[in-house]
């Protein structure tokens, strides 16, 4: 198993938000986590990266324990993440909002790029290639002189896709992608969350709230409900459990649309 959460626990003055979740993600899997509002799946991610910290349980990445280490060292280890909110750096072109994604991969110091020693000038060249690469793969080539603050939405999104691609990522850790985006925007980004399965070999964990698109791009699916994890499954199996019907009573029956 790629990722693994056991017996993790997280509260906020005395109030539980996540409570002894089991949880994992298979190598090469698009798995999603859904559930209603206030049900601890942002918090998890949260844990995951590093922002917070449990207070109890195991968090794994192939075997290694990443539970008590910083945002940016999980980064290296190879677990990227887009938010909720786009999180751009809306004045720095589209491509520089890239070349930051391998800040983590960077070995070149300060004294390497005041003498611009030829190890550090091929590091910059890597950087600059990998970046455009993953430009042309969320279709975005030909944007990277814009400011990102000047694109549509829907590719603001890509952009911050394809800078945490540029992180060289084992997992993809993707929060409500298809937020704020129309109907071929969302079929666009399933194929997208494949191809980046399929052709880079990068497992995804998808927050989403548009159950239709979970259905459709979904191997595996996990609910969370006050904070507990009840039940896993195929597409299937999840739509018709009684209850993830249960949990979501009182949401509106489009947002639900099981």
């Amino acid at each position: 198993m790629l990722l693994q959460l056991k017996q993790v626990s997280l509260s906020f003055a005395g109030n539980t938000v996540l409570h002894d979740v089991n949880f994992g993600v298979d190598a090469g899997r698009i798995h999603s986590l859904i559930g209603p509002n206030g049900a601890g799946k942002t918090s998890m991610f949260n844990v995951i990266t590093g922002f917070y910290r449990p207070q109890q349980g195991v968090i794994t990445l192939d075997g290694d324990a990443i539970l008590k280490r910083k945002p940016h060292a999980v980064t290296r280890m190879g677990i990227a993440r887009t938010f909720q909110n786009v999180r751009l750096f809306r004045e720095m072109s589209v491509l520089e909002n890239v070349m930051a994604g391998q800040h983590c991969r960077t070995r070149s110091g300060a004294i390497a790029a005041i003498l611009r020693l030829p190890s550090q000038r091929a590091e910059e060249r890597q950087i600059l290639e990998t970046s455009l690469e993953c430009l042309d793969f969320v279709g975005l080539l030909g944007h990277q002189d814009r400011l990102a603050t000047n694109l549509a939405y829907g590719h603001q999104r890509r952009v911050e896709i394809a800078r945490a691609l540029a992180t060289e990522p084992k997992l993809l850790l993707l929060d409500e992608p298809a937020a704020g985006l129309n109907s071929g925007e969302k079929q666009a980004l399933i194929e997208l969350i494949r191809r980046i399965r399929d052709e880079r070999g990068v497992a995804v964990l998808l927050i989403e709230h548009d159950m239709s698109l979970v259905m459709n791009v979904s191997e595996r699916i996990s609910v969370l409900d006050h904070g507990s994890l009840i039940t896993e499954g195929d597409p299937q199996a999840v739509q018709n459990d009684p209850r993830v019907i249960e949990a979501y009573l009182g949401q509106d029956d489009e947002e639900l649309a099981l």
